[in-house]
């Protein structure tokens, strides 16, 4: 149990770095909520301060969640702690699923940043990667598919999660593969809280005035441009 609740701070600490935030206050000295969606994560970044600054925080906002899933996750096989998992659920794949769950929380509900952060997206994927790797490419390929015909990157978004579990399905029930029961399940609910925090894009979808990508060249930011 202990080593239960070591893993679970520390995956959330390691998610509660509000890169974003950090990023636009060291280089610009900005608060990137300040500026164009108000969203502290990598979207609003590369729209906000461009393609070098946006790529900066994805990178480190992936390797929070792979870090989590891949690394914290461990710690109770080095102290001699290992936490016990629910019913018939692998024990590895559950603390893997557990940490990186943490990390999304702590990027979305940032405890060095008010508890305002980015939309989980990308942590996520990262967790995900350091668990599964073959339905998260899947669904990244579903996201890049929408964001190149519709040039809206929160739909991608929206849909990569939706697809994310439907994958896991797919694989473990449809091509015999050992996809572990908890990762079905805590995924598609990290997958849900996701799709939740993007309920204002979703609005401006139904509105249409949600922002679009004009040009997928790379940004150069738009408070470069002043």
């Amino acid at each position: 149990m202990f080593s239960f609740i070591v893993i679970i701070v520390l995956s959330y600490l390691l998610g509660s770095i509000p890169t974003s935030i950090w990023v636009g206050k060291i280089f610009k000295r900005v608060d990137i909520r300040d500026h164009g969606s108000g969203n502290a994560g990598a979207t609003n970044t590369f729209r906000i301060l461009g393609w070098k600054a946006g790529t900066v925080v994805t990178l480190i906002d992936l390797a929070k969640g792979f870090t989590a899933a891949y690394y914290i996750s461990q710690i109770g096989y080095h102290i001699g702690d290992v936490p016990v998992s629910i019913a018939m659920w692998e024990t590895d794949v559950f603390m893997r699923l557990i940490a990186g769950a943490a990390a999304v929380g702590g990027h979305m509900y940032p405890l060095y940043a008010r508890f305002k952060g980015g939309k989980g997206v990308i942590t996520a994927a990262g967790m995900l990667y350091g668990i599964e790797p073959i339905s998260i490419t899947l669904a990244i390929i579903v996201f890049l598919t929408i964001l190149f015909t519709s040039r809206y990157v929160s739909l991608g978004s929206i849909f990569s999660c939706f697809s994310y579990p439907l994958f896991l399905l797919m694989l473990r029930y449809g091509f015999d593969q050992p996809i572990d029961g908890s990762l079905i399940v805590i995924s598609a609910v990290v997958a849900a809280t996701i799709i939740i925090k993007h309920h204002t894009n979703i609005r401006r979808l139904l509105e249409g005035t949600e922002n679009r990508i004009q040009s997928f060249k790379p940004a150069k930011g738009r408070l470069n441009r002043e």
